[in-house]
């Protein structure tokens, strides 16, 4: 039977590269890929799913909270690959289980486990609720040599917790922390504000 896997890391943590990796090694097989992501995610053009590293891909399929999956467009498919999981609603991601079951199609999705807040995003929490497995992509953090574990947000150059949790961007405005650097940054803004 096939799985459905959640590969999740910090920003920064070539998530994306990797799935890219994947969908050559199954085409380089011969083998037929869907990669799906979600349509709110138009940072680099609402087409593309795009690694940091330049490397691109146009999207099969891009879905909505509410999308209906149309299991047709997955006949003959020997793996379906997920960008931005994170940003998928509950709905979807049980769509993507079902998938996975009943027509024995492995799917792969890869996110962020949280927001810049440290809660979990509404398609994280059910991945990983539902997947069968679940393996971290690590990175160092950003300000030392410890593993990344949370998403430092910044605004106009100090850590906030400000703003909306979906608020796209990315080494602009995010950066892969471990948690007693996000801990030391977000001290820092708060005596920055109280000079």
């Amino acid at each position: 039977m096939a799985k459905l896997y959640f590969r999740h890391g910090t920003v920064s943590s070539a998530k994306t590269l990797n799935l890219l990796a994947v969908a050559h090694n199954y085409r380089t097989q011969g083998k037929q890929v869907v990669l799906i992501k979600p349509a709110l995610d138009d940072r680099f053009g609402s087409e593309m799913i795009r690694s940091r590293a330049g490397i691109e891909q146009a999207a099969d399929i891009k879905v909505l909270a509410d999308t209906q999956i149309n299991r047709k467009e997955f006949q003959g498919v020997s793996c379906i690959l997920v960008d931005e999981a994170q940003f998928l609603s509950a709905a979807v991601v049980e769509q993507l289980r079902d998938l996975a079951v009943d027509m024995n199609i492995p799917v792969i999705c890869y996110g962020l486990r949280a927001d810049f807040r440290t809660k979990l995003f509404e398609g994280a929490a059910r991945l990983f609720e539902l997947a069968d497995s679940i393996e971290e992509i690590k990175t160092t953090c950003a300000f030392c040599n410890r593993k990344a574990v949370t998403n430092l947000k910044h605004l106009n150059g100090v850590a906030t917790l400000s703003g909306p949790a979906i608020d796209l961007g990315a080494e602009e405005k995010y950066f892969p922390a471990c948690y007693a650097c996000y801990k030391e940054q977000h001290a820092a803004t708060s005596l920055h504000k109280a000079a």
